[in-house]
């Protein structure tokens, strides 16, 4: 999500993530253009692509099979703020390495760093609540692609911003495919627990909409200081309040000597959350290097379709089973998601 408030002469989306783009996480951010010596575009673009899609493809799938994992006693994985302290860390390491490669800037308002990490890392954080708490990571992945509905809806509340009738459609299309597929499921169907799954990942599509505000701010605040943090600034600063934020609240929930406990008596999911952490950081480093070399929509389109993938994967390799009706409901939300996507690029034309 952080990847959006880089300097770019767009708006926000998102992810994504919008990570980006939209997330996100997760979004797209240019960097001026200019011609670049070294290799041809169409093996840059086959790097960066390829490198996100490989990451963040096994990161979802890593996410997942953390959250259903079960020991031999029968219990499960439950401590999502120390899992986000392991991510949010493996993205520090690996932004402090890039910040150094690459020169760290100086005056960065490190104030409101620390506000959008921590609103960013309790987004995160809620996910995986809901994942633990049995929403699946198909249902989980399609509604955080939704994530523009309480952007838009700040918006409207507190910017007098206006919408047109394609963009409600497309985040009805995406909500209203979600809660089909929720209801779809041939076995494996809502339990008891996953109606807090559910009251999670409405969280954290709440927090987004906070991320977004706040991420805006910042990008304020640093044209007011007359500076323009590099990329790995934003990755190391950004996830640096993110694991400082996620270590007191893991403290204060005692999720700290408990996740190391259960890491330690079950060295597989160890194992899997090790993998889970450097996949975070890897993809975003390749989210990066496709900032650098292609345009905003290039990496707003290779985001979006890993969700898509990432979906499709999930059903297919993780046992899920949907009836029909849940089907209908994964093409309801991914010709949302695709329709925003091609939106997207409809605006580009028009402004080139």
């Amino acid at each position: 999500i952080f990847v959006r408030m880089l300097p770019t002469h767009r708006t926000n989306n998102n992810e994504n993530d919008s990570f980006v783009s939209r997330g996100g996480a997760d979004t797209a951010a240019t960097m001026p253009e200019e011609v670049k010596p070294g290799l041809p575009s169409s093996v840059k673009l086959l790097i960066g692509a390829g490198g996100i899609y490989g990451a963040f493809l096994y990161y979802g799938s890593l996410q997942e099979d953390v959250f259903r994992y079960t020991a031999e006693d029968g219990s499960s994985f439950k401590q999502a703020w120390f899992l986000q302290v392991l991510e949010a860390l493996a993205n520090v390491v690996i932004g402090f390495v890039g910040m150094q490669l690459t020169g760290a800037t100086q005056g960065i308002p490190k104030a409101m760093f620390a506000i959008s990490g921590a609103a960013q890392v309790s987004a995160k954080a809620c996910t995986s609540l809901a994942l633990a708490n049995g929403l699946s990571f198909p249902v989980a992945t399609l509604a955080k692609s939704g994530k523009m509905a309480p952007v838009m809806a700040g918006s409207l509340l507190l910017g007098g911003a206006s919408y047109s009738i394609r963009e409600y459609l497309q985040v009805a299309a995406i909500i209203g495919g979600t809660a089909v597929v929720s209801m779809g499921k041939k076995k494996g169907g809502a339990s008891g627990s996953s109606s807090m799954g559910v009251f999670y990942i409405v969280l954290s599509l709440v927090l987004d909409g906070v991320t977004a505000g706040f991420q805006k701010r910042l990008k304020v605040e640093t044209e007011k200081a007359g500076v323009k943090p590099k990329p790995y600034d934003f990755m190391f600063w950004t996830n640096l309040y993110m694991c400082l934020t996620a270590l007191v609240i893991a403290g204060g929930l005692g999720e700290v000597g408990s996740g190391l406990a259960y890491c330690s008596a079950n060295p597989e999911i160890f194992t899997k959350i090790t993998k889970f952490a450097a996949c975070s950081a890897v993809g975003q480093s390749f989210i990066f290097y496709t900032i650098a070399n292609f345009d905003p929509l290039v990496l707003s389109t290779v985001t979006t379709t890993r969700k898509i993938f990432s979906v499709l994967l999930s059903i297919f390799l993780k046992g899920h089973s949907l009836s029909p009706t849940g089907w209908s409901g994964i093409a309801l939300s991914c010709g949302g998601i695709i329709s925003e996507l091609q939106s997207k690029a409809s605006g580009k034309k028009k402004k080139t």
